[in-house]
């Protein structure tokens, strides 16, 4: 049962996007309690060497500059530690994940907080997650040579723990658009809510 889903949009498109409409069915076929939805159509600020140097200061010693510049990362964490399901609505641009993505990934994968380094290996600290990634592409096939964002995104998010991942596709829709949408309708068929 999904009681907290945190649904991520990453597509740069709010009107007419395959991966807007796809998580829409998912979040109603979950039905979840509660939806925390992080839109990343305006992008987010990349990080830059005053986060990395706050992010590497111990919490104790960070001074108010270094907090705030924080802030945000610290915003986007909670909503994951929150959450017992993301689903992340992600369309291949170029073969990979959008930037603005990107920049999400680079403000949750934060040493000591969403993983940590032991003397077995890095340790993911949100376990006991599930993650739903809801794929688009005009050509791309999912899981193909040629796409590194699927694998990528099930690697960031077993890093940090969540290794419970499926993919909702509806891929290489300018080959054959109405098979590409029969897939995403069985994948989410398929998904336990």
């Amino acid at each position: 049962m999904t009681r907290t889903l945190l649904r991520i949009d990453a597509s740069a498109r709010t009107e007419g996007s395959t991966t807007r409409q796809i998580a829409d069915r998912v979040a109603e076929r979950l039905a979840p309690e509660t939806v925390v939805t992080r839109d990343l159509s305006q992008g987010l600020p990349m990080i830059d060497s005053d986060w990395i140097a706050a992010n590497f200061t111990e919490a104790a010693d960070r001074t108010e500059a270094q907090r705030a510049k924080l802030a945000l990362s610290d915003e986007l964490i909670a909503e994951l530690q929150a959450a017992d399901t993301i689903l992340i609505a992600v369309p291949i641009y170029n073969f990979g994940v959008p930037s603005a993505l990107k920049a999400w990934i680079d403000m949750i994968a934060r040493a000591r907080v969403t993983f940590r380094y032991t003397e077995a290996g890095p340790e993911g600290l949100l376990t006991g997650k599930r993650a739903i990634l809801a794929v688009a592409s005009g050509g791309t096939e999912v899981d193909s040579a040629i796409d590194f964002a699927t694998p990528y995104l099930r690697h960031v998010l077993g890093f940090v723990g969540i290794t419970d991942v499926q993919v909702v596709r509806s891929d290489r829709q300018m080959v054959d658009a109405e098979a590409s949408f029969a897939r995403a309708a069985t994948d989410i068929e398929e998904l336990a809510a």
